[in-house]
């Protein structure tokens, strides 16, 4: 046995409650009441760099929340690697789906449930452990860096600048990021592109204040109708979307690419049966796994408008809203994408209302190729600890940072994610498997041993 099992083996408890105080700071980017919360999470993370081993840390405070820098050194003349990840977590809302406390964590049939569970807290904190696990028992092959941010689930909108100011500290050779899934535990998997993201808000105004829709109703345009009716024009009948220039930059999977994703194993049935549904939906000519990860999307994130609350009220609304992102693929670009949109909502927009149409937020689509260095070792060391070579997949989700990495640092991208597609992100009842986290805290360091034995 490698000898950081052992002390991985004799610290596993310990890890796992360190993993449940930090996921205990409600670290929520998106609203102004946690920022404090946030500062609290950016320093326990420093905090945990430090009893890791790391030779120097600092937060650095940014117009938005802190960003927490990490380093072990162990030889100038051995490759650096970087790795990424965020403690910033997505709302818990709806609160009254999740079976205990968003930020209460519990162990059920071993899966940890908390928000931020997999997304990133306890994928980010594998690597300070496998640190630790390194760094205690003398196995450290390579030089490490850490870049934790607070802002990814808020697009950011704070790191680009911090990126292009601090090229020198990051400098390295390859950034290591856990923040995908794998297809199962059974089937090992590593993402070799993420989708990138064009996020939008659209609001509808009618009258200049809400009517009674008794009196006004038939009478007046319903901007929550209208809003309806722009939203449904997205999509046509095969589900394919309908905005001018929309797919003109899409570079389309080769016959080759869509023949080795139909070999990863997808149970259909399974699948609907875990989320409760009883069909299917997307554009047609597409697979599912093929609609999830090599084709662009378009959603709607959220709508609200006129009277939500208890009971009744015969209201025809002023305004409506609605929160609107599309997933991009290689080659779109996420500043042309979100200027259709944007255009498109505008330009439809019926006589007797009036469109507003913001961005809040953008990232490029990224590609790590299979034939890399950084791949490869990361394909090794899955291997060594599942005993299975792992699939090449592209993911659905999106990491707007990506892109900004490697035109600013000039470093290629290895992803190793050992979460679920299935582990509830953005959802209520997120989890992580215990079995996942500890297998990331073993695995991890094979990764650094096969990169710096390149």
């Amino acid at each position: 046995m490698e000898a950081w099992k052992h002390y991985q083996e004799a610290n596993k408890d310990r890890f796992l409650e360190e993993l449940l105080d930090l996921l205990r700071i409600p670290s929520v980017s998106a609203r102004s009441e946690h920022k404090e919360d946030m500062i609290r999470c950016a320093e326990a993370v420093e905090a945990h760099l430090k009893k890791a081993g790391a030779d120097v840390t600092k937060i650095y405070p940014t117009p938005g929340h802190p960003i927490v820098y990490g380093e072990k050194n162990v030889d100038p003349s051995k490759p650096t690697v970087l790795v990424y990840g965020h403690y910033d977590v997505q709302p818990p809302d709806p609160l009254e789906l999740w079976h205990s406390g968003p930020f209460e964590p519990v162990i059920k049939d071993g899966k940890i449930y908390a928000r931020g569970a997999c997304d990133d807290k306890g994928q980010f904190f594998m690597h300070v452990k496998a640190l630790e696990v390194m760094n205690n028992s003398g196995t450290l092959p390579c030089n490490i860096k850490f870049l934790i941010e607070g802002e990814e689930e808020v697009g950011s909108p704070n790191l680009a600048t911090f990126v292009q100011q601090n090229k020198e500290l990051l400098k390295a050779d390859v950034i290591l990021i856990s923040d995908t899934s794998m297809l199962s535990m059974d089937t090992p998997s590593i993402d070799v592109g993420v989708r990138g993201l064009s996020y939008i808000e659209v609001e509808v105004t009618g009258p200049n204040r809400d009517l009674h829709s008794g009196v006004y109703g038939g009478a007046v345009a319903n901007p929550i109708t209208i809003l309806a009716k722009m939203i449904a024009s997205c999509h046509d009948e095969n589900n394919h979307i309908t905005i001018p220039g929309f797919y003109d930059d899409v570079v389309n999977a080769t016959p080759e690419e869509r023949a080795k994703m139909a070999k990863a194993p997808f149970d259909e049935a399974a699948y609907k049966q875990d989320l409760g549904v009883t069909e299917l939906w997307g554009e047609k000519g597409y697979t599912t796994n093929e609609r999830t990860g090599i084709r662009p999307t378009l959603e709607l994130n959220g709508i609200w408008g006129g009277y939500t609350g208890e009971g009744a009220k015969t209201v025809l609304p002023s305004k409506a809203f609605a929160k609107i992102s599309a997933r991009l693929v290689p080659n779109q670009s996420s500043t042309k994408i979100t200027e259709k949109l944007l255009n498109y909502f505008k330009s439809i927009a019926p006589a007797g209302v009036t469109v507003k149409a913001a961005e809040h937020h953008g990232g490029e689509p990224y590609m790590t190729p299979i034939d890399s260095k950084e791949y490869q070792a990361a394909a090794k060391a899955i291997h060594t600890t599942f005993g299975k070579e792992p699939i090449p997949v592209r993911g659905g989700g999106s990491i707007p940072i990506c892109a900004l990495f490697e035109k600013e640092l000039g470093l290629k991208i290895v992803f190793m994610g050992f979460g679920l597609d299935s582990d509830n992100l953005h959802s209520p009842n997120e989890k992580y498997d215990l079995f996942n986290f500890y297998k990331g805290i073993e695995t991890i360091p094979y990764f650094h041993q096969y990169y710096a034995n390149k």
